[in-house]
């Protein structure tokens, strides 16, 4: 599979307008990508939970315009419109463009909203650009090949691979996590070995049978600091390059999915929680010995992570934590435990957050369509 694998045929149909909606959720990476080429490939693969209540909604409504000289949008934000966006939505155009050749032929109408606060902490491009991408995919795909039968078959994705294949694809070139949001409830990013059909272009279903214990997972997200990120992704994964551990890193990633695909298919909670600490851990660490260096976290999560040690050390709880690149704690727990890990967090760790702030959320099962209009 290469990228002119997604260079679509000519279009065989003519719509003059329509819209689509969908929803998709945002992710949280369990072993961690961090470190990328040209064109979004990852250095190494990684592996994520889906999450179900954390999500986008991305309705795109399209009007057939008399030129086809330049990408025409707007953009808007629960109903506010969003001028200081469009700079990144014209550079996923340009990027993805010769997938899909009919970008300059009509006027976009962006309107997106999350369910999770807005400045919550909580990156939104994972789960904005892959609602984006498949408002997209369901254009190209009438333009290929005509009304389907139902909005039933467009949500299946077993009836339409290449669909959800290449809406992932075109995701990840706006942004690269945004290709695990596509699916769930486990999806990896990257080549490996271990993983059929894995690669650096999409992402892929987890392919393995899941143990028991990890279905439902929950995750209830620690909001300590809502404030702007301290350094955007684009500049962390960029000081990957010439980093003195890089090497190491990317080597540790590929044994650390080796080693989670097994234990997420045992159900071993100790190996579990081991690995995805160590994972949350070290990718802080591989930031804090960068140059130029950042300390993403604050003192609230070093707080938030000794109570966790704390907890798990007193109860025999199988709780633990991982972190994205800032300071907000996702505490990962599985369902058994969901009333006594609430009442752990509501009474020990909500101080820690800003205005007592947190998300409970739990594994989900990827992207839907929501409504269809030609």
């Amino acid at each position: 599979m290469t990228e002119n694998n997604f260079i679509p045929k000519t279009y065989s149909n003519s719509i003059e307008n329509g819209s689509f909606t969908w929803s998709s959720p945002s992710n949280i990476a369990l072993v961690k990508y961090w470190g990328k080429k040209k064109d979004q490939i990852p250095e190494n693969p990684s592996i994520s939970f889906t999450l179900n209540n954390c999500k986008t909604t991305t309705s795109l409504s399209f009007t057939r315009k008399s030129d086809n000289e330049s990408f025409s949008f707007d953009v808007f934000l629960d109903g506010e419109k969003k001028d200081g966006f469009k700079s990144k939505i014209e550079t996923f155009f340009n990027r993805v463009e010769v997938y899909l050749p009919f970008l300059k032929d009509y006027h976009f109408k962006i309107e997106t909203s999350n369910t999770f606060p807005h400045s919550s902490g909580i990156a939104s491009s994972a789960s904005g650009m892959s609602a984006l991408a498949l408002c997209l995919m369901s254009v190209e795909k009438e333009l290929l090949n005509g009304p389907v039968i139902s909005n039933a078959v467009e949500k299946s994705q077993e009836n339409d691979p290449y669909f959800i294949q290449k809406a992932s694809f075109l995701a990840r070139l706006g942004s690269g996590s945004a290709c695990r949001s596509l699916e769930g409830d486990l999806v990896v990013w990257g080549k490996h070995q271990d993983i059929l059909g894995s690669s650096d272009l999409f992402g892929v279903k987890f392919p393995h049978q899941v143990h028991d214990v990890f279905k439902n997972y929950q995750d209830t997200i620690l909001l300590v600091d809502k404030g702007e990120k301290q350094v955007s992704s684009t500049v962390g994964h960029n000081l990957m390059h010439g980093h003195p551990f890089a090497q190491e890193r990317f080597k540790q990633a590929h044994e650390n999915l080796g080693v989670i695909a097994e234990i997420l298919q045992q159900g071993d909670l100790d190996k579990f929680i081991a690995l995805v600490e160590s994972e949350a851990l070290t990718l802080h660490a591989m930031m804090m010995t960068s140059m130029p260096y950042f300390i993403l976290m604050k003192p609230n999560t070093l707080q938030i992570i000794n109570k966790i040690w704390a907890f798990r050390a007193e109860t025999g709880s199988k709780v633990c934590f991982t972190l994205d690149a800032g300071a907000n704690v996702h505490v990962l727990y599985p369902e058994q435990e969901a009333a006594a890990v609430i009442a752990f967090i509501e009474n020990e760790l909500a101080g820690y957050c800003q205005n007592g702030q947190f998300i409970n959320d739990s594994i989900g099962f990827g992207a839907q369509l929501i409504m269809k209009s030609l």
